[in-house]
């Protein structure tokens, strides 16, 4: 079925074109050029954010910064070992679900810990790469309070996750 919704959408467009007596492969061009500007303005905020969590891992940097926060994670009712999890969320969506994976293969998709892995990943935001796509797209420069507001809701989404789980599995 899905290998046939882009050309579908595709044949589609085109005769709606064809019925307005428009040039589909002209208007299509335009739309190209458009996304290649656009990629273009948020391309340099990507490389970064990929290039920094790549550097935070490698450097050992999280692991350390993972282990600061433990005792005060437990505090909170948030399983430690996700410490990690929470920490590079924000940042990037593909190395959260590596955190995920490696958590979910060490522990178990059925431990508290798996579970309440399993919630964050759904219940919270990759905060930065939201905020450089679609601020960069709409040529946005000053975020005010848009990083603090998304990163408590981040918080929020954490805790809330792992309560949820305790909660719900006892």
């Amino acid at each position: 079925m899905t290998d046939y919704i882009v050309p579908g959408i595709l044949f589609l467009t085109s005769a709606l074109a064809l019925r307005k007596k428009e040039n589909a492969y002209s208007i299509l061009l335009e739309g190209s050029a458009e996304g290649l500007k656009l990629l273009a303005s948020i391309l340099p905020a990507l490389i970064f954010l990929l290039t920094a969590v790549y550097m935070l891992r490698a450097s050992g940097a999280m692991e350390l910064l993972s282990g600061f926060l433990a005792p005060a994670f437990s505090f909170l009712g948030i399983p430690p070992e996700t410490a990690m999890l929470v920490l590079v969320r924000p940042i990037s969506g593909s190395a959260a679900l590596a955190v995920g994976a490696e958590l979910m293969a060490q522990y178990g998709v059925d431990s508290l810990i798996g579970r309440t892995a399993a919630v964050m990943l759904g219940s919270t935001e990759t905060t930065f790469y939201t905020i450089s796509v679609y601020f960069g797209a709409a040529g946005i420069q000053k975020t005010r309070y848009t990083i603090p507001a998304a990163l408590f809701a981040d918080f929020v989404g954490f805790f809330m996750a792992s309560l949820t789980v305790r909660l719900l599995f006892p």
